[in-house]
């Protein structure tokens, strides 16, 4: 199983939000914020593994970035959040880290997933 994943519904249809690029970022001491990965959902609205190849996940602060407004532009609907962004703490790495996102044009939450 991947270190990182997600996927997305969109509750406005309950379907699930295909094509949405998503990027995954670490924060180091020395850089900021850093790139770990990036992808765009599939049709069921997943990315399996956010994680670049050769990237390992460490123990720290990290932040998933959905680019919400191309999703919406595509489907022609009106939405209010361009962007959604997601910051999270990894305390284990060993653990698979689930970050879900349920999203509306007007809104969206987000939970701990398994």
């Amino acid at each position: 199983m991947s270190a990182v994943s997600t996927h997305i519904l969109d509750i406005s249809t309950g379907k699930p939000a295909s094509g949405v690029p998503v990027t995954l970022e670490f924060k180091s001491q020395s850089a900021g914020w850093e790139k770990a990965g990036s992808g765009e959902t599939d049709n069921d609205g997943r990315i399996k593994n956010l994680l670049g190849e050769k990237v390992v996940l460490l123990s720290g602060h990290y932040r998933i970035t959905f680019d919400t407004g191309i999703y919406f532009i595509g489907q022609e609907i009106e939405s209010f959040y361009p962007q959604v962004t997601v910051m999270f703490t990894v305390r284990d790495a060993n653990q698979h880290y689930h970050v879900p996102l349920l999203l509306s044009p007007f809104g969206y939450s987000t939970y701990r997933g398994s």
